[in-house]
């Protein structure tokens, strides 16, 4: 007679859960197992891993430490875990999220199915002609800082599977080893890169903000994407009383807002005349600010509203610059490589303020011209030559380049 495993954890969950990692690829963890080796003996990789799972021996190998450049200056650390170890932390995650995600409040947007960082921005816009202030905040380095006993006392509130309570534990426990082998010991926090780290960082953060907020503050509209965070306010007053009292709740919680990406923001237009030192702020891409607006009658006014930022469309025409330098490709061959970039941007903004994005979209034609410069001895020096020849391969050609199907094509 078979024993029976300690943890009633299915071979098919298992199998569901590296499907998932499948879809998503990813590079190799410590180990250096890459997905393309795993798979090739994936049979008996899955049932070591189901048997460890279920047996209640999985231990879950160190991450590796990759930083990843911020757009905005610094870097990020991701935390990348083994094949293994990702596979296991998506069964933690069919377990767990379905038992949190129906607590979670409408304005918590990151990391959820059916929502959006669009949603976000729409719902913002909208919250900005209704409330003259907004405390725009920023949490210092939430994924790494997040306090284990207050997370897991969270978790303990919505499940009483011994399996996900163990493996949690001790995922979160795991060391962090760096490019140059320094082993990074974690006594809080769960590092960006594991799939249960989204889970576990909006759980944590419904505690400490959303909750709260519902709680204390219900006249105050809020959203939150992750560790970036809105707060409206009727009045200056009211926000400068409520940022004191948002640090000291962060601070219960063992986080701290960042000093110097945290402010009170006047949502300033026609209709609001007072002077502030914040008129503008930046959230998920796009930067908020007064602006000329056309309505549908050809009336012109000054609205505060959302368009791509400056730091977006540098991250995006540096890309660009980059490919433009593969002279050695052909133009087919440069539209495939920059179309994902090109319909991915302008897919994110175009949604709010079209106008900036074609604007800029208009710059890659420019910068097409200056590859075919580099690229053919004909075009050498002549500019215009090279953007009356590309031109007219738009023509020709008009689905080539994704903004050329969208009538953004390079003019003579």
């Amino acid at each position: 007679m078979k024993k029976e495993k300690p943890f009633q954890i299915t071979k098919r969950a298992v199998f569901e859960a590296f499907k998932k990692v499948e879809a998503n690829k990813g590079a190799p963890g410590i180990d250096e197992v890459t997905l393309q080796e795993y798979e090739n003996n994936l049979e008996d990789n899955l049932y070591k891993l189901w048997n460890s799972m279920s047996s209640g021996s999985y231990f879950p190998q160190a991450v590796r430490g990759v930083e990843i450049p911020k757009k905005n200056g610094g870097v990020r650390v991701l935390g990348v875990p083994s094949i293994d170890d990702r596979i296991a932390q998506n069964v933690m995650v069919s377990e767990l999220n379905p038992k949190v995600e129906p607590i979670f409040y409408e304005d918590s947007y990151g990391y959820r199915e059916n929502k959006s960082a669009i949603d976000a921005i729409e719902v913002t816009r909208k919250r900005c002609w209704e409330y003259d202030w907004l405390i725009e905040f920023d949490i210092v380095g939430l994924f790494d800082n997040i306090n284990h006993d207050l997370l897991m006392k969270a978790v303990k509130q919505h499940t009483n599977e011994k399996w996900v309570i163990l493996y949690i534990e001790r995922t979160l426990k795991v060391p962090m080893v760096m490019s140059d082998g320094i082993h990074v010991e974690r006594t809080k926090g769960t590092p960006q890169g594991g799939v249960i780290s989204a889970v576990l960082a909006n759980l944590f953060m419904h505690y400490a903000f959303d909750h709260w907020m519902t709680r204390k503050h219900s006249n105050n509209p809020w959203v939150r994407y992750a560790d970036d965070g809105l707060i409206h306010s009727h009045s200056l007053k009211e926000a400068e009383v409520l940022l004191l009292k948002l640090g000291e709740r962060f601070k219960d919680c063992h986080l701290e807002i960042h000093p110097n990406k945290t402010k009170i923001i006047y949502c300033k237009d026609d209709n609001r005349k007072q002077n502030h030192i914040h008129t503008n702020f930046d959230f998920l891409g796009y930067t908020f600010r007064a602006r000329t607006v056309k309505t549908k009658k050809g009336n012109y006014f000054t609205g505060f509203t959302p368009a791509v930022s400056k730091i977006a469309i540098k991250s995006f025409m540096d890309k660009i610059k980059k490919l433009r330098k593969n002279s050695y490709l052909s133009l087919t061959e440069l539209a495939e490589k920059m179309n994902p970039i090109i319909r991915g941007w302008a897919n994110y903004f175009d949604k709010f303020t079209a106008s900036k994005v074609h604007a800029i979209l208009s710059c890659v034609n420019l910068s097409l011209a200056r590859w075919m410069m580099k690229k053919s001895k004909r075009y050498k020096n002549k500019f215009m030559a090279a953007l009356r020849r590309l031109s007219s391969i738009a023509e020709e050609t008009p689905s080539l380049f994704v903004h050329w199907k969208m009538g953004i094509c390079p003019k003579n």
